[in-house]
C-alpha cells in the first residue's frame, strides 16, 4: 500500500480553526453572471460541459439566522467550460417559500432541522407545513434541469439562465406535496433498456411502516418503470445504490416521535433518535420484475448518508458506503457554527458484502480517514470499480472539516491526497471522464476532478480542477466572491453559458 500526499501546504497539527471554517456559512445574497478571468494554471481545452451545484445559499432571512444549514434556501451555481474558458452564474430557486419570506423580510416557515418561526412554541404549535427549499441536488436529464429536495417535488430551471420555471410534477407522476428523492443515480447501460442509460430515483413515505417507491426514467425523461415496497419501521434515507438488477437501501436504525414537532417545541429533525442497540437493515429491491419480492438483511448498527457504489459479484452484492458510528442529535439550543468536531465520530469508507442466498453480511473498512461525498467514473455506476474520490479531512485520523480531496484505489488500498489546508475547505468532488463510456481505451481514472474550495484568507471561493490520475492541481479558477458550502451537483457535457 502506498500513500501519496500532493500539494499539501505546511499545516499545523490542527489545520483549521472554527473561525475560518464558519466563514463559509455566510449568506451569498447577490446573483452573479460573469466569465472567470482570474485563473491560475490552464483550463484543459478538452474539458467541455457544465458543472451544476446546489446548496443552501441563504443562511439568514433579513438577519434572522436559520438554525441549521440544511434549512437554507437552495442556490444553484453553474460553471460552464468551453475552449479553455469558464463562465460562472448563480441564481436562487424561486420557490413559493423563498419569495414569500423575501417579501416579508422574516422567517415564515418551520425548517426540518430546527429553524422555527419567531415567537416560541406558541407560534409553531400545530404548524406542520414545511417550506420546499430545493437546496440539495441539481441534475440535467431528459432536457430538463431539476433542483431537488427529498421532502417535496422538484423545481424545473432554465439550464441557460437558471431562471425558475416552476414546480415540475414529471408529467403527472407526482401530486402536490409528493416527495421525490435528491440523490438519483444513472445506470449507464441498463440491461432493461437495451443498453441505454436510465436514471433511477426514489421517494419515501415514512410512518410506522414506510413505503419506498423506485422510479426509472429513460434518456428522454419518460418514466420506464416504477416499483413500490413497504418495509416495517420508520425510514430516514437520503441515498441509495443501484446495480443492473437491484436498488439497495440502508434503513438506518432510528425512531421518530412526532409529538414534540406537533407541539411546536422541536423540529422534525430534532425528533429523530438514533438507536444503537438496533441493527441497520439493508433492503434489496429487484429492478424490472415486480413479482420478485424485496429482501432485507441485518448488519451492525451505524448510520449511512451516502453510498459510493454497488455491484454484483456472483451471489454477492457489494456496497461501498460512508458509514458513521451514530447519527448526531440535532439539539434545539445548539449552534452548528460551534461544532466540536473532536467530539463527533467521523464518516469512513466501508465495504458491505451481502450474500443473497444465505443472508450473511460482512463488513470491511476500506479507508479510515474522515471523508464524505464519494464520486466515481459514471460508467462504473452499478459495476465493479477501482477508484473512488472523496472530500476528506487533511489529517489521516480523527474528525475534522473537509479540506482535501482523497483518491482511494479499492483494489490496492493506494491513496492520493490533495489538500487545501490550512485555509481551504472543499466541497463534493465531481469526476469528469475523458472517456465517458470507457469504450475508447481510456483508463477508469483518466479525467478531472472538479470541486469548489472556500478560502478563508480571502473570503472567496474557487473552482479547482485536479488531474484525476495524480490529483495534481491543473487549474484554480478564483471567483469574485464566496459560495456557501454546498451539498450535491452534477456535470453534463452540454454547455450552458448564455
Amino acid at each position: 500500500m502506498t500513500s501519496v500526499e500532493l500539494n499539501p501546504p505546511i499545516a499545523p497539527l490542527q489545520p483549521y480553526t472554527l473561525a475560518d471554517w464558519r466563514r463559509g456559512y455566510e449568506s451569498l445574497k447577490q446573483e452573479f453572471d460573469y466569465w472567470i478571468d482570474d485563473v491560475e494554471g490552464e483550463i484543459p481545452p478538452a474539458l467541455t460541459g457544465t458543472l451544476f451545484r446546489n446548496g443552501p445559499g441563504l443562511l439568514d432571512i433579513n438577519g434572522q439566522r436559520i438554525h441549521h444549514p440544511f434549512d437554507g434556501d437552495g442556490m444553484i451555481c453553474a460553471i460552464a467550460f468551453q475552449d479553455g474558458r469558464a463562465h460562472f452564474r448563480n441564481r436562487y430557486v424561486q420557490t413559493a417559500g423563498y419569495q414569500a419570506e423575501q417579501q416579508a423580510g422574516k422567517i415564515l416557515y418551520r425548517g426540518v432541522f430546527g429553524t422555527d418561526k419567531p415567537g416560541g412554541w406558541w407560534a409553531n404549535v400545530l404548524d406542520l407545513k414545511l417550506k420546499n427549499i430545493a437546496n440539495t441536488n441539481v441534475i440535467y436529464w431528459g432536457g430538463k434541469l431539476l433542483a431537488l429536495w427529498e421532502a417535496a417535488e422538484p423545481h424545473r430551471l432554465d439550464p441557460a439562465t437558471l431562471a425558475t420555471l416552476g414546480i415540475d410534477y414529471l408529467d403527472g407522476l407526482l401530486q402536490p406535496g409528493d416527495a421525490f428523492g435528491a440523490h438519483p443515480w444513472v445506470d449507464p447501460a441498463s440491461a432493461l433498456d437495451a443498453g441505454e442509460p436510465c436514471l433511477l430515483n426514489f421517494a419515501i413515505k415514512p410512518g410506522l411502516s414506510s413505503k419506498i417507491t423506485v422510479y426509472e426514467f429513460a434518456a428522454d425523461g419518460q418514466l420506464c418503470r416504477q416499483n413500490a415496497t413497504t418495509v416495517p419501521g420508520f425510514c430516514f434515507i437520503h441515498d441509495f445504490a443501484i446495480t443492473p438488477q437491484y436498488s439497495i437501501f440502508f434503513q438506518n436504525p432510528v425512531t421518530f416521535n412526532p409529538l414534540p414537532f406537533v407541539a411546536g417545541v422541536r423540529s422534525a429533525g430534532e425528533c429523530i433518535q438514533f438507536q444503537p442497540s438496533k441493527p441497520t437493515r439493508i433492503v434489496v429491491i429487484p429492478r424490472g420484475d415486480k413479482n420478485r419480492a424485496a429482501q432485507s438483511f441485518e448488519t451492525h448498527a451505524g448510520f449511512v448518508f451516502h453510498h459510493a457504489n454497488a455491484f454484483e459479484e456472483g451471489d454477492d452484492l457489494v456496497i461501498d458506503s460512508i458509514c458513521y458510528e451514530s447519527l448526531p442529535t440535532v439539539e434545539p439550543d445548539a449552534d452548528f457554527r460551534e461544532t466540536d468536531f473532536d467530539a463527533l465520530a467521523p464518516g469512513q469508507l466501508w465495504r458491505f458484502r451481502v450474500n443473497l442466498p444465505t443472508g450473511e453480511v460482512q463488513r470491511q473498512m476500506l479507508n479510515g480517514r474522515c471523508s464524505e461525498f464519494p464520486a466515481l467514473h459514471p460508467a462504473k455506476v452499478g459495476r465493479s470499480h477501482r477508484y473512488l474520490y472523496l472530500a476528506a479531512a487533511h489529517a489521516p485520523s480523527g474528525n475534522a472539516p473537509h479540506q482535501a480531496i482523497l483518491k482511494v484505489d479499492v483494489e490496492t488500498s493506494d491513496r492520493h491526497l490533495w489538500s487545501a489546508a490550512p485555509w481551504g475547505y472543499v466541497g463534493e468532488p465531481v469526476f469528469v471522464p475523458r472517456d465517458p463510456d470507457l469504450t475508447n481505451g481510456g483508463a477508469e481514472d483518466e479525467g478531472w476532478v472538479l470541486t469548489l474550495v472556500f478560502d478563508a484568507r480571502s473570503g472567496r471561493s474557487a473552482v479547482v480542477i485536479l488531474d484525476a490520475q495524480t490529483l495534481q492541481l491543473v487549474a484554480r479558477l478564483n471567483l469574485q466572491h464566496h459560495v456557501p458550502y454546498g451539498l450535491h451537483g452534477s456535470f453534463t457535457p452540454e454547455v450552458f453559458s448564455s
